[in-house]
């Protein structure tokens, strides 16, 4: 899959701009705040219909603007096709068009352009909490089935009816009594389905991620660690020891995960009443990344940890490929090479042959491991020129 070409009107700092891309490594540089990112973040945009930075959808259009555009030419191994976001500061005003059609579901554009971000908040997908782990699944497994995303969808929506219902429920428990089988049932419908794409991903994850440890680890340290990563559902670790998960979720049926869900949905009101939400579903999971059996977290150096999560963004590409013929997903890292020492940058630009990049750096050289193939786009106040 490759990026041909990106055009912008008044996204965030940039009035107009019309980007061709290298089908190889292209890496945007320039100092801080001229729009390196937000060209990166243009071409996400029209992946996901949204933002990977924290903003309303208001602040993605240009100062004194009343609308913002992306359009982005690609092709994969088949046609040349287009995706157009254009967006009027809200959810409900968004048109997405693919090759002129308009689209009306935000999980209809999804898997069309896909997209392997890397960013410096990534560099915390060991150490940081539960809540950027769920989101590396759901950005991929969204990505690969848009089935997963329409189901996710529902879920947070029966969630917050939910949660409202037991927020009432100290001064109305018999209308909570009444209404909560019909929300917990689709619930746990919801959740079953998503456990089972959670865990599947994640077995197919953890396979690569053992390679490209490997291959990192003993290139450059010698290391001979073993990095394991395993979904952990909230199915209760008392249930899973007693039905045979307690080391791996391998035979777990949709099934047995629906009727585990409705039990723990049933049986915990006067504690969720207390709280004020649900304490069950897939919304409290995480995922679990030991190294020769020990938490990452905490055991594995600053340096394990990076690997550990940069071979999750590359097993993150591996796995999109092998789930659509091949075809492999366009790369883009922001600002992550300077993070990285220089053996994991190395290892990281030496990598990327076979399939397109874009990148962000303030330093010209970033990039310059050996590549003969890479397309220097220098960035200043918001417009982009190919040196």
């Amino acid at each position: 899959m490759i990026c041909q070409k990106i055009k912008i009107q008044n996204f965030r700092n940039v009035a107009s701009c019309e980007v061709e891309f290298s089908p190889h490594v292209n890496l945007l540089y320039g100092d801080n705040a001229q729009g390196k990112t937000n060209l990166l973040e243009a071409v996400y945009y029209t992946a996901l219909g949204k933002s990977f930075r924290p903003a309303k959808e208001a602040e993605l259009i240009r100062h004194d603007c009343d609308a913002a555009t992306v359009e982005n030419t690609f092709s994969d191994s088949i046609r040349e096709q287009t995706l157009s976001v254009q967006t009027f500061g809200g959810k409900a005003k968004r048109i997405v068009k693919h090759n002129g059609v308009k689209i009306d579901k935000l999980s209809d554009m999804m898997g069309i352009f896909r997209v392997v971000l890397f960013c410096p908040e990534h560099l915390s997908l060991i150490q940081g909490g539960p809540d950027l782990r769920r989101s590396y699944m759901n950005v991929a497994l969204s990505q690969l089935k848009p089935a997963y995303l329409r189901s996710l969808q529902r879920y947070n929506h029966l969630i917050k009816e939910r949660n409202a219902l037991l927020k009432t429920a100290v001064d109305q428990r018999a209308v909570f009594e009444a209404t909560e089988p019909m929300w917990s049932e689709q619930l746990a419908k919801e959740a079953a389905y998503l456990t089972l794409k959670r865990y599947e991903y994640i077995k197919a994850i953890n396979e690569q991620v053992r390679i490209i440890f490997s291959a990192m680890m003993g290139k450059y340290e010698g290391g001979d660690e073993v990095p394991e990563i395993s979904y952990l559902p909230t199915l209760g670790m008392e249930w899973m020891k007693r039905e045979g998960f307690e080391t791996s979720l391998e035979g777990l049926t949709e099934e047995m995960a629906l009727e585990r869900y409705r039990h723990l949905l049933s049986a915990h009101h006067d504690r969720e009443i207390a709280t004020g939400g649900t304490l069950y579903g897939i919304h409290r999971d995480d995922v679990k990344i030991t190294l020769n059996g020990r938490p990452a977290r905490l055991y594995a150096s600053q340096g394990q940890q990076r690997s550990l999560a940069l071979a999750m963004k590359l097993a993150e590409g591996w796995v999109s490929a092998k789930e659509c013929d091949g075809e492999m997903p366009v790369f883009l890292f922001d600002d992550v090479l300077s993070e990285l020492d220089v053996h994991r940058r190395e290892y990281l630009v030496s990598e990327m042959t076979g399939r397109q990049v874009i990148m962000t750096a303030c330093d010209p050289d970033a990039a310059d491991f050996g590549m003969s193939q890479v397309r220097h786009i220098k960035v200043e106040r918001g417009t982009y020129e190919i040196k």
